[in-house]
């Protein structure tokens, strides 16, 4: 296989990562001279603030991606190729993939973060991630699984493994999980399974802080843990979770919660990839950059987004690994790099903080803007609308639109469904049977 991009004399621009910051680099320099070759092992953007709600049903996977070949249909400077990059040759000017090696001008790493599991394997083995649609809608079907297991479950202990859930980690994610959890088993689970006493579902967050959403501020954690404890969610704060073998979590302190099931959304680590400098690599696996985003020890290599390891004044320890960030660093890299080939001196990064926000259910939110933080119904309707008009594509807002409207009116999210995926041994073995 090869990827049979023609030789068009322009130079080229190969962005690896679609996510926020890849997305908007290669926008941006779709309207340029480059030549541009988008990488990414899908072929689709994801919107991941909104992952939780596939997870719980509230919003099909499709209305939160985006087709890649869709945004560029009328930019023929543009390249899409699905693959995974295996390494990067600067030597060579060149990047390793599964189809092949393809050479670039510039290269531009936009490989995102994945779940940081601490090392711990075991936990790794048995807790769920939700880093991706794919993992949301498999976290989708587990749970529903589990509540017609719980059905037909004989006796408290045995119902119990399949209804209680730990959420490990108490940022936007975790935070936002529990509360989409809570409501559901308040106005979901007591209409759709009436042969199940709902009080009997039992949902912990454990979150190695004295506060929850840490980043954001007192007034936010404060009203955000008032919300949850509210829902019924019991919070382990200042705890870390040690171990998990699939049926028992084990806390620090010695104590264990019984479950099943554990949602890990406890940090991030960047992903991986190999032949760049010893000298770029940063804890986390993020990559040291300069003001320009240039990867340390190269010449035309460049990290955005959450792979991007860069300090100002006020951020001594980088930049957080937000959306913001990302988009920023691509709109002010797509200026760069026309200012390099016009040989100009490129534009130093300055991170504009626009402000963070989570929900934790209707009416129940929190948002800290840089001279105004406010909760409740007026800061829910602000997460909804920011998040609304942040998605791609005219039918995919309208869609979500009106999922929102209809789950705000009648309580109901009309997506409780178990989707298994096809497997070609089990279709034979049926066709034989």
């Amino acid at each position: 296989m090869q990827f049979n991009i023609p030789d068009t004399g322009q130079k080229r621009v190969v962005i690896v990562g679609g996510g926020f910051g890849g997305l908007t680099l290669a926008r941006k320099l779709s309207k340029t001279n480059f030549q541009v070759v988008l990488v990414d092992k899908n072929n689709y953007h994801q919107f991941q603030p909104l992952f939780y709600q596939v997870a719980m049903a509230g919003l099909e996977p499709s209305s939160i991606v985006f087709p890649f070949r869709k945004v560029f249909q009328k930019s023929k400077n543009v390249f899409v190729r699905v693959t995974k990059v295996l390494a990067v040759h600067p030597a060579q000017n060149e990047v390793v993939t599964e189809i092949g090696n393809l050479s670039y001008d510039y290269l531009v790493l936009a490989i995102g973060a994945d779940t940081n599991w601490y090392g711990n394997e075991r936990v790794r083995a048995n807790a769920i991630p939700m880093k991706s649609v794919s993992e949301a809608l498999y976290l989708r079907n587990l749970i529903f699984e589990d509540y017609e297991r719980a059905v037909t479950s004989v006796g408290y202990e045995q119902r119990q493994r399949f209804l209680d859930i730990v959420i490990v980690g108490g940022g936007p994610t975790g935070v936002e999980v529990a509360g989409s959890l809570a409501e559901m088993k308040r106005h979901i689970i007591a209409k759709d399974y009436n042969d199940l006493d709902s009080k009997e579902i039992d949902i912990h967050l454990v979150h190695g802080d004295k506060r929850l959403l840490n980043t954001m501020s007192e007034q936010a954690s404060a009203k955000a843990e008032l919300y949850l404890r509210a829902l019924g969610v019991q919070l382990w704060l200042d705890r870390v979770v040690t171990d998990f073998d699939g049926e028992v979590v084990t806390i620090n302190d010695g104590s264990t919660i019984r479950a099943d099931k554990v949602i890990w959304a406890a940090g991030i680590a960047g992903n991986t990839i190999e032949g760049l400098p010893t000298e770029a690599l940063h804890k986390g696996n993020r990559l040291k950059v300069n003001e320009y985003n240039r990867v340390a020890g190269t010449d035309n290599i460049f990290a955005i987004g959450d792979i991007a390891f860069q300090t100002e004044e006020r951020w001594p320890n980088g930049h957080p690994q937000v959306a913001q960030v990302a988009i920023q660093h691509g709109k002010l890299l797509a200026e760069n790099l026309q200012r390099l080939e016009a040989g100009k001196k490129p534009l130093p990064f300055r991170y504009r903080d626009l402000g963070s926000m989570a929900t934790v259910g209707r009416h129940k939110a929190v948002v800290d803007l840089p001279f105004w933080r406010f909760q409740g119904a007026f800061a829910w309707f602000v997460w909804l609308y920011v998040h609304l008009f942040s998605i791609l594509g005219l039918k995919n807002k309208v869609f979500i639109f009106l999922n929102w409207v209809w789950n705000y009116l009648t309580y109901d999210q009309s997506l409780r469904l178990v989707i298994k995926p096809w497997r070609r041994a089990e279709k034979k073995a049926e066709t034989v049977g």
